[in-house]
């Protein structure tokens, strides 16, 4: 298994580690067929969306905003309910196919790491089955 270390900026942001991810796959993924990708925090997700036009990330963190405001009636005390429920929809990881440790996604995919409780630090973990 293989840690990337992130260092979030804002309270929502999506980070592309589509690079990073490759980058061990074409050192370490080889004959495999698979790559998990897993964050293992539960105020952030993973995901895999557009990475050719910016606005797509915009646009994703907004339309998350509108379907669950920070500011809502949430019980939970640390006052970061959005961001829980935020990650919940998002999910925790991504599984992508290898091919000759060459990870197999659309034209226009990339993998982000999906913050909604920043900024932190951030641990995002790789493993090849």
């Amino acid at each position: 298994m293989f840690t990337i270390k992130m260092r979030t900026n804002m309270k929502n942001e999506l980070i592309d580690i589509t690079a990073k991810v490759s980058q061990l796959a074409r050192e370490h993924g080889g004959s495999r067929s698979a790559c998990l990708v897993f964050i293992p925090h539960t105020t952030a997700a993973v995901t895999v969306n557009e990475n050719a036009d910016p606005d797509v990330k915009t646009d994703i963190i907004q339309g998350l905003n509108r379907l669950v405001p920070d500011h809502l009636d949430f019980k939970h005390r640390e006052g970061n309910s959005d961001a829980h429920i935020k990650a919940s929809l998002l999910g925790a990881s991504e599984i992508i196919p290898l091919q000759e440790g060459r990870l197999i996604l659309g034209t226009w995919q990339g993998i982000y790491l999906a913050e909604f409780d920043g900024p932190r630090s951030r641990n995002v973990l790789i493993s090849f089955f």
